[in-house]
């Protein structure tokens, strides 16, 4: 069964840091781009950064550049999203998901394999 799994959130205060895994099952990651979303409660799911089958490109919504940093480890079958300088408004539902066709865009088009999800809370 394909699938990916999501794990690292929790509560975290204002200015503090997360890293999110990840990890694929069923299917090697090593051929495909992975994509990192967020959801937050009554808004709609939002790309926030993307990395290619290689890990030689990488790319970031305007709201966490500078902040979050995607990675993968292929030997481990699993992407991290290190997330630092963590904001109240980062508070979400994290979510990873396989790019199945075209490169790395930020953006909800053309993923599958989507996880259940990690929740992050940032708050004092």
């Amino acid at each position: 069964q394909l699938q990916l799994v999501e794990s690292g959130g929790g509560l975290v205060q204002p200015g503090g840091s997360l890293r999110l895994s990840c990890a694929a099952s069923g299917f090697s990651l090593d051929y495909y781009a992975i994509g990192w979303f967020r959801q937050a409660p009554g808004k709609e799911r939002e790309g926030i950064s993307c990395i290619s089958s290689s890990g030689g490109m990488t790319t970031y919504a305007g709201s966490v550049k500078g902040r979050f940093t995607i990675s993968r480890d292929n030997a481990k079958n699993t992407v991290y999203l290190q997330m630092n300088s963590l904001k109240p408004e980062d508070t979400a539902v994290y979510y990873c998901a396989r790019k199945i066709k075209g490169p790395c865009r930020i953006g909800l088009a053309d993923f599958d394999s989507w996880g259940q999800g990690t929740q992050v809370t940032v708050s004092s």
